[in-house]
């Protein structure tokens, strides 16, 4: 049975003791650790030794970031940054599960870098290098996936993940329940783009030829449904022609812009409130010469026929001259 891969990162010879400690509770919890003093990392011939730790992350599950006093060994691809580093980063890219702890004296320090890194020369008492503050910082900086806890112990760290493993197994039990409430869903999209793919067949077919089909499609006609939310109507809207259409814009306090020019595709309307001015245009495309509202499916509605615009504007009628 395939299990989880835990890639523990960190310098070697200080962290020694937490990095067995790890290991063993990884074993305890039935997941395989991935040290390189333990030979868990295949080594070729082709590269650096470092470049097969990177490439070994790809193949793990999980990395586990443990941050000290220490920078550790340069790294080659890299010189601002040590192996250790370059392994997180890596993580990162390839989008991995990472936990980051950072000795709490370490941490601690961070802080202190943070109000005064505009200082050269400045002497650090618990991290030997400047670069692993900034690379803290860098970390921090980072959108997600970037969570950072401090520790005095490893049985710090190994609480720690003991609570946020199991809260990725619960979460993942209760994800698998929803799996088929998805899939019931995904059953009545399907099902709903086949009825939308009927009825815009049948209206087709239909269109012109029965009175029922056009009455239906009339009383859901997109152009109310957008003149509803545009105009924030709190009702039904309802209109057969476009005399009805205008008395409905005037009863909402528009008014003409003027006659329409006969080239003019649209027909203006404006309403002016409280230092606001709502234009409101739509298109000769809605209307049959009669002035019968045209019969529209939402597929066949554009957006172009109506356009409405919201603009301030100084009123003066609140001027007291």
């Amino acid at each position: 049975m395939a299990k989880p891969r835990v890639f523990i990162s960190s310098t070697f010879y200080d962290l020694r003791h937490v990095r067995a400690d790890i290991e063993r509770f990884i074993r305890e919890v039935g997941y395989d650790p991935v040290l390189n003093e333990q030979g868990n990392i295949p080594y070729g011939k082709e590269d650096k030794l470092e470049e097969y730790c990177y490439k070994e992350i790809a193949n793990t599950d999980i990395l586990v970031s443990i941050i000290g006093g220490r920078f550790g060994s340069e790294s080659g691809k890299n010189e601002k940054h040590s192996v250790s580093q370059i392994e997180l980063k890596t993580a990162f890219d390839l989008n991995k599960q990472v936990y980051i702890f950072i000795e709490k004296s370490v941490y601690n320090e961070y802080h202190f870098y943070l109000k005064n890194k505009e200082i050269k020369n400045i002497t650090f008492n618990y991290a030997d290098n400047i670069k692993i503050h900034e690379f803290i910082e860098f970390v921090e900086s980072l959108p997600n996936n970037n969570t950072i806890h401090g520790f005095e112990t490893s049985n710090d760290i190994t609480q720690f993940l003991k609570l946020q493993w199991a809260g990725l197994f619960q979460r993942f039990l209760q994800e698998q329940t929803r799996v088929k409430e998805l899939n019931v869903i995904k059953g009545i999209e399907n099902t709903a783009k086949t009825l939308n793919q009927l009825v815009t067949f049948l209206t087709e077919e239909k269109r012109g030829k029965d009175n029922t089909i056009n009455e239906i499609l009339l009383s859901n006609h997109p152009a109310m449904e957008e003149i509803k939310e545009l105009l924030k109507i709190p009702y039904r809207v309802f209109f057969t022609n476009k005399d009805e259409f205008i008395e409905l814009l005037t009863a909402r306090g528009f008014k003409s812009n003027g006659d329409k020019e006969p080239f003019d595709e649209y027909e203006v309307y404006t309403s002016t409130k409280k230092s606001k001015k709502t234009t409101l245009s739509f298109s000769d495309e809605i209307f049959h010469s009669d002035g019968k509202l045209k019969v529209y499916t939402k597929e066949e509605w554009s957006p172009e026929y109506i356009k409405f615009e919201l603009e301030e504007v100084d009123d003066y009628e609140d001027l007291p001259f």
